[in-house]
């Protein structure tokens, strides 16, 4: 639903885009601790060209949907030998990473919440995402954040990190006790030069013995899901994913497959995949920095003409299975991001899906526009 009082916060911060430019901001030091703030505010917009299902959120007779899609608060500190992290987002009223980390040699320790050692995509921050809606194999079989503890390790080109973890700290949110590990190595590792490869599988129990696997049309505010398997009796579900992203200039091209079986209670087992690959190009000139395994995009060389990217990425989910007809569809997003001076980011998509399920075909086209004013 259009909320506008927030909506027209998060724009108003962008006509102030003459501001001075800062990243975090720091509070004090503290005992060896420097403490620093940090926030993060999205407005989006869809607007759908329905085939079959009607997209749009709710029964408001529209083919649009507006919201306040993130209002990220996260206080940080970072000592020599250990730091914390305190988020919370106020527009969905849940928890993000709030832990405690302490280095350790090469590696470090990690307790609280925090996201998971899966998906290059859903470990990239999400200021810097290439997309306004994250591919379907991310947002399906991604496991976000969650309880637990964690070990990291990392050597001249490489990372690993290991993670026993338990529900959301958020109430009613994910849940279920798991584990999981990520290793990543990159061959090349230079100034605008950077290859990355990925590996990592995660397995945890289904929360109430039932797994639900759905995804929207790449439109984070629709309110229908084009593919869905309804509710499966299940023991586990177990993820798998191989990530790989080469860097060239201003040039990126990514890519990620994820394969989950869940083990049935039954002993009717499901398997569903998806995948996708992206490209980017920054009109600028600008390139990627790379470390621990996830890069980061470059802040603009000039700030006042800022940093200008354009992108197109085709992704596929799969979710037939036997007796199992949770559909599947591929979907195309085009799309141009500018990021202006250090804090601000104007996001513009264009989605086409192809979807079937259950004999019907599904293809609609959505645009969507994001609105972002971090620090």
């Amino acid at each position: 639903m259009f909320r506008r009082p927030a909506f027209a916060v998060a724009v108003l911060a962008l006509a102030v885009a003459d501001a001075p430019a800062h990243a975090a901001v720091v509070i004090d030091t503290i005992g060896g601790t420097e403490i620093a703030f940090e926030g993060l505010l999205q407005a989006d917009a869809n607007w759908y060209d329905s085939d079959v299902l009607d997209l749009a959120s709710g029964d408001n007779g529209r083919n649009k949907d507006y919201e306040l899609r993130r209002a990220e608060l996260v206080l940080k500190g970072e000592a020599a030998n250990h730091g914390w992290v305190l988020g919370y987002d106020a527009k969905a009223d849940r928890f993000l990473d709030n832990n405690i980390r302490w280095r350790i040699g090469d590696g470090g320790l990690r307790i609280g919440q925090y996201k998971q050692p899966n998906s290059l995509e859903e470990l990239s921050s999400t200021r810097h995402n290439d997309f306004i809606s994250k591919a379907a194999a991310t947002n399906t079989f991604g496991v976000a954040r969650r309880l637990g503890v964690a070990y990291d390790t990392s050597g001249d080109a490489w990372t690993l990190t290991a993670s026993a973890f338990g529900r959301e700290l958020t109430r009613d949110q994910a849940e279920g006790n798991g584990y999981g590990a990520r290793f990543t190595w990159a061959p090349m590792n230079a100034t605008g030069h950077i290859l990355h490869l990925g590996v990592s599988a995660v397995r945890f129990q289904a929360p109430g013995d039932v797994i639900r696997l759905r995804a929207r049309p790449q439109a984070d505010l629709a309110g229908a899901r084009l593919v869905d398997t309804g509710e499966l009796a299940a023991d586990h579900i177990r993820t798998f994913g191989l990530e790989s992203m080469y860097v060239h200039g201003p040039f990126k091209l990514q890519a990620e497959y994820m394969r989950a079986r869940v083990d049935g209670i039954d002993g009717d087992d499901f398997d569903g995949d998806s995948w996708y690959v992206s490209g980017l190009w920054n009109l600028t000139g600008e390139t990627w920095s790379y470390r621990n395994g996830v890069p980061s995009t470059p802040e603009p060389d000039a700030p006042a003409r800022g940093l200008w990217q354009l992108g197109l990425r085709y992704d596929r989910i799969d979710l037939d299975d036997g007796a199992v007809r949770g559909g599947a569809f591929d979907a195309v997003t085009a799309g141009v991001n500018w990021y202006l001076r250090s804090n601000f980011k104007l996001m513009l998509n264009y989605v086409a899906v192809d979807s079937r399920r259950a004999g019907i075909d599904d293809a609609p086209n959505i645009v969507e526009a994001r609105a972002q004013f971090h620090w």
